[in-house]
């Protein structure tokens, strides 16, 4: 079982759909569900994450595609949408926030209003 990406014309994807095996070598299947949908089509791959698989095996496209990735042709990977204005995109082919997270046993969520009100500050303490 193979999952295959459907491309708008700007590269985001819209579809991801469960297909053919990659093994199963009788059509190129990228072009195949590409022609029957007239859309650019991708294959990627559930197990890869953060440019890693996580099953020891050979990364695919970088992170596993979701409806509103991106898929950048140059690169030939996938990478989720900007969650902040303020956070980077690493060679992982993740975001990033321009802090390190803290590591003190407590949980936090990012506030981008406050760290564009002080670069310092970003991580806040989450209490919900």
């Amino acid at each position: 079982m193979a999952h295959y990406a459907f491309l708008n014309d700007n590269n985001i994807v819209t579809e991801v759909i469960v297909g053919k095996d990659e093994t199963d070598t009788t059509h190129n299947w990228e072009e195949f569900y590409g022609e029957i949908r007239n859309q650019t089509c991708k294959r990627t791959s559930y197990n890869t994450e953060g440019n890693v698989h996580t099953g020891g095996g050979t990364a695919l496209r970088a992170n596993y595609a979701g409806v509103g990735y991106t898929y950048d042709a140059d690169n030939d990977v996938f990478y989720a949408p900007r969650p902040y204005a303020s956070w980077v995109l690493a060679s992982t082919w993740e975001w990033v926030a321009p802090i390190t997270h803290p590591d003190d046993g407590n949980r936090y969520r990012w506030d981008e209003d406050a760290y564009q009100a002080d670069n310092n500050v970003g991580w806040v303490v989450y209490n919900g």
